[in-house]
Formats: structure tokens, sequence, C-alpha cells
């Protein structure tokens, strides 16, 4: 009965934890997207929709940083904020953008959380539109990143979800984005 009781009183704190964990994450991301000086400018956002297995152009308004690095990981940040209009996440919440590197051939290479391997739905189709959400998103709106390779936690991981080789760059899927009319 103690155990019971116990576990009771202390789920509730863990989850509401969590919940002010992301509100906080979610205050910060909101901090970093807007800290550069500068102009607005509008950059587009790809994000997934699973059902439809299209990328979803979504616009903002975002004082891009003229520093490469900065703008990728400002337009990581605005992924991982996730759609202002209802369509599916690329990145977790809850990931973290660890580092960001531009090679001088144009090859953007970001080393994420390891929960960027959670939260999307199960399947080559998902894992595929999550990980071309991100690279359609950094190279529409940075000229100088002509694509992009992933680390997880620092290290070459072989996929997200057992499906896509991530040993390898990738470069933008126009044929992804779903046409609008």
């Amino acid at each position: 009965y103690y155990l019971m009781s116990l576990k009771r009183h202390i789920t509730p704190t863990a989850a509401s934890d969590l919940r002010s964990e992301q509100a906080a994450r979610t205050q910060l991301n909101e901090a970093a997207l807007q800290q550069s000086p500068g102009q607005a400018q509008i950059i587009t956002l790809y994000f997934p929709s699973y059902s439809d297995g299209k990328l979803l152009s979504e616009t903002r308004s975002l004082k891009l940083s003229s520093d490469n690095i900065k703008a990728i990981r400002q337009i990581l940040l605005a992924l991982v904020e996730g759609s202002h209009q209802g369509h599916g996440n690329a990145l977790s919440p809850s990931t973290t953008i660890r580092a960001v590197f531009l090679a001088p051939d144009g090859t953007a290479i970001v080393d994420l959380s390891e929960e960027a391997l959670t939260d999307f739905e199960p399947g080559i189709e998902s894992e595929s539109l999550a990980i071309y959400s991100i690279v359609d998103s950094l190279c529409a709106n940075i000229p100088q990143v002509k694509e992009v390779r992933f680390l997880v936690q620092g290290q070459g991981v072989q996929t997200l979800d057992g499906h896509i080789d991530l040993m390898d760059s990738f470069a933008p899927e126009p044929s992804l984005i779903a046409q609008t009319h």
C-alpha cells in the first residue's frame, strides 16, 4: 500500500517537472530566435505531413543572423519549436542543438541530442520526412548550405529509427515539398 501511495505522489511531480522543463526550453528558444540584431526577414520552414508523405511549407518572420552558424542554429530552433499551423514535427520539442558547423564545401554538420531520435512516427517515410524537413529548411534559407550531415551526441549514427542511412550527407529533395496552389 505504501509503494502505491508513494507512486501517486511522485508521478504527478515528474510529469509537471517535464512540462516545466519544456516550457522553459520553449521560452529560451523563442528568446534565441529573436536575439539577432537587424531586420526581420521572411523565412520558409518545411514541416512533415505524415499523412500525405510530403513536406508542407510555413513562412515566418525571423531576425536571421548574418553569421551562417548562428542562422543555422536559429532555423533548427524554429523547427524544434514546431509548426504554428499544426503540421508535424521534424524534431522533438526536447531536442537540444548541441553544435553546428559549416564546412567550406557547403556541408552543414548538425549535432543533435539523443532526443532527436524520438517523437516521430516509425517507418521509412516518416524518418525521411523528418530528415528532409531539416535539410530543405536549412538549404532554402541559407544559400551557403548545400547539404546537411547529422550527428547525434557528437557521433555519427547509422539511422534515426532503423531505416535511412545517416552516415552520408543529404542534399535538398524538392520533390518532397507539397505544391500549393
